[in-house]
């Protein structure tokens, strides 16, 4: 699971995933407008394995507070490429140093129930990081192991109320951590295409 591993499995192809993918009887409305956006799935090489570097949402946040992310957020007009707005929100939110990340490419965009499509940007980090939080937007930077989020078999099929109906989803916990819905939909879609 290096990063010759990795940098094959961007060369899969696969179809753009979203958070309807298990729920295909949600009808989406023709003509929906979505804010771009884009992730960082920063997978950091380390002596004892590759780990996976995730945040913990600060709970204070209107949208999704307490939940499992990737660093990232919307693409502003000064952002060059999804690839540069991830690296810009990776370093405001978890001080992060783009000298220390090496792009590999982009998986297929994730559209959102909360009306964004998503860019997730796959990179390698390396060397020592000393992470700072911004407690604005994030409580926690943590790391999973990358093998635990790269096994099929880790993932489980969940379901919840929202809006009056079931809506299914993935989950792929790790410890105290609850890794669920986008999250775990674009890890899945990376771990499926290491398993082809």
């Amino acid at each position: 699971m290096g990063p010759d591993a990795l940098r094959l499995a961007l060369t899969r192809a696969t179809d753009a995933s979203s958070d309807y993918d298990l729920n295909p009887g949600i009808s989406l409305p023709e003509g929906r407008k979505l804010r771009a956006a884009a992730v960082l799935i920063p997978v950091w090489e380390r002596p004892g394995g590759a780990q996976l570097i995730l945040t913990k949402r600060a709970s204070h946040l209107a949208h999704h507070p307490g939940q499992i992310a990737f660093p990232g957020g919307k693409i502003d007009a000064g952002d060059a490429s999804p690839e540069a707005a991830a690296l810009r929100e990776a370093e405001e939110e978890v001080g992060l140093d783009p000298a220390r990340v090496e792009i590999l490419g982009q998986l297929p965009p994730h559209e959102t129930v909360t009306g964004y499509t998503v860019v997730p940007v796959l990179a390698l980090v390396q060397g020592e990081l000393d992470f700072r939080c911004d407690p604005r937007e994030v409580e926690e930077v943590f790391t999973v192991p990358l093998a635990h989020v790269l096994t099929p078999a880790r993932y489980r099929i969940e379901r919840r109320l929202w809006r009056g109906e079931w809506r299914r989803y993935y989950t792929v916990p790790w410890g105290p951590y609850y890794i669920w819905g986008a999250t775990a939909r674009m890890l899945r879609g990376l771990a499926d295409r290491m398993a082809t």
